[in-house]
C-alpha cells in the first residue's frame, strides 16, 4: 500500500534527493507518478542547451562536446552495461571505479542503479515487471517516463549483490550528482583558463559548460534511451528471442554497438554484440584494445554454436 506523505515532506524529500538519492528511501517506493520536483535538474539540463545563442560556438567547445560524448558513451556501454550489468569481462577494482566515475558523470545515475534496473529488464523483458518495455507502455514511457518516478529512483540491491559490496560504488550511487558537478566545474575552470591564456580560441567557461556538459549530456541521454524505446520496435531480428528486441544499424552507430540489440538479448553475457564484420561495435573494439593493454581481461565471447545458428522460426518471438 502506498504511503501518502504530507505535501511539505514530499517536497523536502524530492529536494533532498537532488543531493542524496537515498533520502526518503522506502517512503514512496510504490509511487509510479512522475516526481516533477526531483526531475527539475533533468529538465533544466535540456532547457540550458539553447544557451548557445548567448555563449556562442568555437572549435574547442564542439571538440569538447564530441570527446566527452565518446568517452562517456564508452563508459556507459562498455562498463555500466556490459561490465556492471552483465559481467561480460573482468577488471580490477581500480579500473571498475574509474569507469564507474566516468559513467556517473553522464547523469544516468550511479552504476548500481543502472545495473539493477537493466538486470530487471532482462529478467522480465516485455513482461509486466519490465521497467521500460515500449511494447507494454509505449514510446514516451520507455524513453523517459520510466526513470522519473519515485519508485524508479530506488536501487534494488538484491539484484546486484556482486556490486553492492564495494563501498566506493555505493558512494557514487548514493551521491549521483557528485561526478556531474565535478565535470561541470572542471569544464568551467578550463574554459576560463583558455579564455584568458588563449583568447584566440574564442572560448569561455560558460561556453564549455553549455557545449561540453549540457549539449553533450543531452545528446548522450537520448542516444542511450533510444535503445529502450526504439530497439524493441524498429529493425531486424536474427534470433527468435521471446522479447521484441531488434537489430538496428543506425542505433548501433550512435551507441557504439548497442543497436545490435537482438544479438544482445540472445546472449546478454557476451562482450561483443556485433556478430558480422559489417556490424560495427565500437565498444567491443575499445574493450579489445583495453584487453590488449592489460586494463581489462577475459572478454566473454559470443558462443560459436549460438552465433552460427539460424533462426528456426523466421516469424518467431514478438514483433
Amino acid at each position: 500500500m502506498e504511503t501518502i506523505l504530507p505535501r511539505p515532506r514530499r517536497i523536502g524529500t524530492a529536494l533532498a534527493r537532488w543531493l542524496d538519492s537515498s533520502a526518503g528511501a522506502l517512503l514512496d517506493d510504490d509511487d509510479q507518478h512522475i516526481d516533477w520536483l526531483r526531475t527539475l535538474p533533468f529538465i533544466a539540463l535540456h532547457l540550458a542547451c539553447p544557451a548557445v545563442i548567448w555563449v556562442g560556438v568555437s572549435g574547442v567547445a564542439v571538440a569538447c562536446a564530441v570527446i566527452l560524448y565518446v568517452i562517456r558513451m564508452f563508459a556507459i556501454t562498455g562498463f555500466y552495461h556490459r561490465y556492471f550489468s552483465h559481467r561480460a569481462f573482468h577488471a580490477s577494482r581500480a579500473v571498475q571505479f574509474v569507469f564507474a566515475a566516468i559513467g556517473a558523470s553522464s547523469v544516468q545515475r550511479g552504476p548500481l542503479w543502472w545495473a539493477a534496473h537493466h538486470r530487471s529488464h532482462h529478467r522480465h523483458a516485455e513482461g509486466e515487471l519490465d521497467p521500460h518495455s515500449p511494447v507494454r507502455r509505449g514510446f514516451l514511457w520507455s524513453h523517459v517516463g520510466w526513470f522519473l518516478t519515485p519508485r524508479a529512483f530506488r536501487t534494488d540491491l538484491r539484484l546486484i549483490p556482486d556490486l553492492a559490496r564495494y563501498p566506493e560504488l555505493r558512494l557514487l550511487d548514493r551521491f549521483d550528482i557528485l561526478m556531474p558537478v565535478v565535470l561541470a566545474v572542471a569544464l568551467y575552470a578550463l574554459g576560463c583558463y583558455l579564455g584568458s591564456a588563449q583568447p584566440q580560441l574564442g572560448t569561455s567557461g560558460m561556453q564549455l559548460v553549455v557545449w561540453g556538459f549540457c549539449i553533450s549530456t543531452v545528446v548522450l541521454f537520448h542516444a542511450t534511451f533510444m535503445i529502450n524505446s526504439l530497439a524493441h520496435r524498429f529493425g531486424t531480428r536474427r534470433f527468435g528471442t521471446p522479447d521484441a528486441s531488434r537489430n538496428n544499424w543506425w542505433l548501433a552507430l550512435i551507441t557504439f554497438g548497442e543497436g545490435w540489440h537482438n544479438n544482445h538479448h540472445r546472449f546478454p553475457g557476451a562482450a561483443r554484440q556485433g556478430l558480422r564484420w559489417w556490424e560495427f561495435d565500437m565498444t567491443y573494439y575499445g574493450l579489445s584494445v583495453l584487453s590488449w593493454l592489460g586494463v581489462v581481461h577475459d572478454l566473454r565471447p559470443f558462443p560459436a554454436s549460438v552465433r552460427m545458428a539460424r533462426r528456426q522460426d523466421t516469424h518467431g518471438g514478438l514483433s
